[in-house]
């Protein structure tokens, strides 16, 4: 999402200051991805939009500016427009993120999982934390081997009120990322809470690190892969809907 743009500018100009044709990416291209961290390929075999969830995910809360960040506020728009663009085939999910609002990624969630065009996940690097249920929310989702997930508790940051009901609105609050990964993986809540409660693995905290065989072994992820592998099964979704439709 945080490219270093210069170097495509570079590439779009020549001594003079003139642009350049680009065969890999136009002038609107290179601004989208800058201002939301996403892209519209339209040389492919089909329409698809790219929506990368990188960094951490920002929520209600401004984070500070060196964070590297993916706000819900571009992201909830996008898939909107998404869903009701009749020229957009379908959607990608590149995630390489350590979690963070979790409010917000559930809500990203849910959008993904409601919508009615095809949708793939692709993990790359890390899946962390929230980005568990941004991962599941596609019709179908991929790991790269070299990825990692990892299940936790809710945490809470900041001054809490040291009351029994503080306690019940974070188990809520797991209990609905619970539900939804369930719901949206082949996981079932059983392990999902067992992995999210284990001890042993984390440093001064209880969770479990998932790579991406384990991810898949598990029911998680629905199986390894890389962006040939995503796009591909993309590509195949897209073609089944327009036989079946």
């Amino acid at each position: 999402m945080f490219c270093e743009f210069e170097n495509f500018e570079n590439e779009n100009t020549n001594q003079d200051g003139q642009e350049q044709n680009n065969p890999g990416i136009n002038q609107d291209q290179l601004e989208q991805i800058k201002d939301i961290g996403s892209v519209t390929p339209a040389k492919g075999k089909h329409l698809i939009h790219c929506l990368t969830i990188v960094g951490q995910v920002e929520g209600h809360y401004i984070l500070p500016p060196q964070n590297k960040t993916t706000k819900y506020e571009h992201v909830i728009p996008q898939l909107v427009a998404i869903e009701e663009d009749p020229s957009i085939e379908g959607l990608i999910i590149i995630l390489n993120t350590v979690g963070g609002d979790v409010e917000a990624g559930l809500a990203i969630a849910e959008l993904i999982a409601g919508m009615k065009k095809p949708t793939v996940s692709l993990v790359l690097g890390g899946g962390h934390s929230i980005g568990v249920p941004l991962a599941v929310s596609a019709k179908r989702s991929f790991i790269a081997p070299s990825a990692t997930m990892t299940i936790h508790p809710v945490r809470m940051s900041g001054l809490v009120m040291g009351v029994p009901q503080t306690l019940s609105y974070i188990e809520k609050m797991q209990e609905r990322i619970i539900r939804f990964v369930s719901d949206n993986s082949n996981i079932s809540p059983e392990r999902f809470k067992d992995l999210m409660m284990a001890t042993g693995q984390l440093v001064s905290d209880v969770g479990t690190v998932l790579d991406g065989e384990a991810a898949v072994r598990e029911g998680l992820i629905d199986q390894l892969g890389n962006l040939s592998d995503a796009l591909g099964c993309l590509y195949d979704l897209i073609e089944k809907g327009k036989e079946e439709a």
